[in-house]
């Protein structure tokens, strides 16, 4: 801690931290010890957090995360967006293709971002907001496939492609975004092609990247 910080503030955001790692929430008595502090301090914390429904509190006494954090996650997504524009318009116009940047929601895989080529006749029309279960697209698939090798690519290749994709009726490919914390995503193409050519996977791989570094 520095003296232009809030060891107040400080103790609170780790607290949401900490939550948000806990599928089964955590009691007073654990957050104290991970907190190193006393179990006074972490009620105190507990109950600030409450009044702004970031935490909640179950029957049992266990804390975890409350619905107010979905109002804060709402506000992130244009900085998101702000932040994957570059390397997504970079890749729709290399690929000709229309490029997106799509999160998880639930179950679902959403489109945040989405860049269409400027130069080319034809092209896939994709919209921000589209939604479909992440087992449906190449960027669902890829963000599934990352779940298994948390932190980093897939061995074999790092992406995902699929033909005749069953939201679009064109052919995908993406890549997972890899090393941020809270945040699971894939960049990916949408294109005409029935046959995706053999650059595009190693080119979305290159731009998840980008896109990721950006994030951090």
């Amino acid at each position: 801690m520095t003296a232009e910080t809030s060891q107040t503030l400080d103790r609170g955001v780790r607290v949401l931290k900490l939550l948000a790692d806990s599928e089964r929430g955590l009691t007073v008595t654990e957050l104290a010890a991970r907190l190193a502090v006393n179990r006074t301090v972490v009620y105190r914390l507990l109950a600030t957090l409450e009044q702004h429904g970031l935490v909640r509190r179950d029957i049992g006494g266990r804390a975890r995360v409350g619905l107010g954090v979905l109002r804060l996650a709402h506000r992130v997504h244009p900085l998101l967006r702000e932040a994957a524009l570059p390397a997504l318009r970079s890749l729709a116009e290399d690929l000709g293709a229309t490029a997106h940047l799509t999160l998880v929601d639930g179950n679902e895989a959403l489109a945040v971002a989405v860049v269409e080529p400027t130069w080319t006749d034809f092209h896939v029309a994709y919209r921000t907001g589209l939604r479909h279960p992440l087992t449906e697209s190449a960027a669902g698939r890829a963000i599934l496939e990352s779940r298994a090798f948390p932190g980093q690519r897939r061995p074999e290749q790092g992406f995902v492609i699929t033909r005749a994709e069953e939201q679009s009726g064109a052919s995908g490919a993406a890549a997972a975004l890899i090393g941020l914390s809270g945040i699971e995503g894939s960049v990916g193409v949408v294109m005409l092609n029935g046959l995706v050519p053999e650059r595009v996977g190693p080119r979305v791989v290159e731009a998840a990247t980008e896109v990721a570094d950006a994030l951090r």
